[in-house]
């Protein structure tokens, strides 16, 4: 689309199955629809897998021009997998008013990715701050990452974070086939419905389909209700190997929850709490960083699926060691950078960025200053807009409060504190700002 183009809307409408639509860094505020091209739309991510094309070229669905069709991105007309979407970040998608296929009513969903009898490949993307919780005219409302329906597409090597759905606010499979691969699914939140399923919410399968969840990273997605982890649900079969299931927060603290005749099947797994099953794990997986590459000393190295089929990439100089971001030899890692897809999903630490509250005011800010990682101080700073009672707190990555800096009323204005780690393990912390009404939690690292 170099030049050639004013919108990718444009250019899709004029290629022809087998083109390729290249989209220069910038932000796009469209809401696509492939229109049963097959075609591949792409950043210049395409060309030599800089990850920085993925987060400069942005796909923002928050102006549609009707409110009812403002998923980012639409695949609903037989796209196949010659279809691919890649190397972007979408983002501002509120969800498109649909008609569930099978007789279930009208809801609003997809608010990142809506796709329907259809089998697209979705790789190398950010998937961030969509959703699906508006409930005007519809009966409900999920799939605020994505909504997959009656499909058989391929998610693979995606950050799907900081969605909402009151069902399934990082994934929706209704009734489809799917291979979710090498994502990490983490901060997803507000899923109350239906059982939740705030990371995947799965119901029922298509005939002759297979929906296998293999080497994902799921963390720290919450729901209010049911399960914030996986739900498998009204009949659907779940095929779970070598994912790390940790942290995800619900009234009930369930990672897995299989209900009204769903299955799961899960091997070599990393879950909190525990899961029967082949190879499975129940130990703190130690991360090295806040994208959650695993961090040396992981028992979640080497600890995947033991078939060669699973294995790591071999690493150029040492071939009998896997290539980073995986680690140790070539057995699988359990989790998003371990197997054959392993793939480094950012550069900059982008999991670091993230808001609780999507709305907070002008003027209200919180950010680490110096140094991240750290050790063992750093300075968080932070400016409030409003006179306020301000609470400023720390958490280990278990949702374990470490301790509370700020507990006072404070005028609108910036501040900064110091933390000290002395004493603390290696390892993510939160730091979370509370000022009246405002939320904001953000990651950071200890390293000794």
């Amino acid at each position: 689309m170099p030049g050639s183009y004013s919108t990718i809307q444009s250019a899709i409408n004029s290629s022809v199955n087998g083109d390729t639509v290249l989209v220069e860094p910038g932000t796009f505020f469209e809401n696509i629809n492939f229109r049963g091209k097959k075609i591949v739309v792409t950043s210049r991510f395409y060309l030599g897998s800089n990850l920085s094309f993925i987060q400069s070229t942005i796909i923002n669905g928050s102006t549609p021009v009707n409110p009812d069709s403002a998923s980012c991105v639409r695949f609903h007309n037989g796209e196949d997998s010659t279809t691919v979407l890649q190397g972007f970040t979408i983002t501002g998608g509120g969800g498109t008013r649909w008609t569930d296929e099978h007789g279930a009513g009208i809801y609003r969903e997809g608010g990142g990715i809506l796709i329907a009898f259809c089998s697209p490949i979705i790789k190398n993307n950010i998937i961030t701050n969509n959703e699906a919780i508006n409930l005007s005219g519809v009966s409900g409302a999920g799939g605020g990452g994505l909504r997959i329906g009656d499909s058989n597409p391929k998610i693979l090597n995606n950050i799907i974070m900081n969605n909402k759905g009151l069902y399934g606010a990082g994934i929706v499979l209704n009734y489809t086939g799917v291979l979710i691969k090498n994502n990490l699914i983490c901060f997803n939140s507000q899923s109350s419905t239906y059982q939740a399923g705030a990371s995947i919410w799965a119901n029922n399968v298509k005939a002759s389909t297979t929906r296998i969840i293999e080497n994902n990273t799921i963390i720290h997605n919450s729901s209010t209700n049911g399960t914030a982890g996986i739900l498998s649900n009204y009949y659907s079969n779940l095929i779970l190997r070598n994912n790390i299931v940790w942290g995800n927060t619900s009234p009930g603290g369930t990672q897995i929850f299989a209900t009204g005749g769903g299955i799961v099947t899960v091997s070599y797994c990393d879950v909190q709490g525990g899961y029967t099953g082949t190879g499975n794990l129940s130990t703190y997986p130690q991360f090295a960083d806040t994208n959650y590459i695993l961090a040396s000393g992981s028992p979640c190295i080497d600890a995947g699926d033991s078939s060669s089929v699973y294995n790591d990439p071999a690493d150029s100089v040492n071939p009998g060691l896997a290539k980073f971001p995986a680690k140790g030899t070539r057995r699988s890692d359990i989790g998003a950078y371990g197997g054959p897809g392993s793939f480094l999903l950012s550069n900059n630490m982008v999991i670091g960025v993230h808001n609780i509250n999507s709305n907070l005011p002008e003027g209200f800010i919180l950010y680490q200053n110096y140094p991240n990682p750290f050790n063992p101080t750093t300075i968080i700073k932070y400016q409030i807009s409003n006179n306020s009672f301000v609470s400023l707190r720390i958490f280990d990555i278990l949702g374990k409060e470490i301790t509370t800096l700020i507990n006072e009323n404070l005028k609108a204005g910036s501040y900064e504190i110091s933390f000290n780690g002395i004493g603390l393990a290696s390892g993510i912390y939160f730091y979370k700002l509370t000022a009246g009404d405002y939320i904001d939690k953000k990651m950071m690292m200890l390293v000794k």
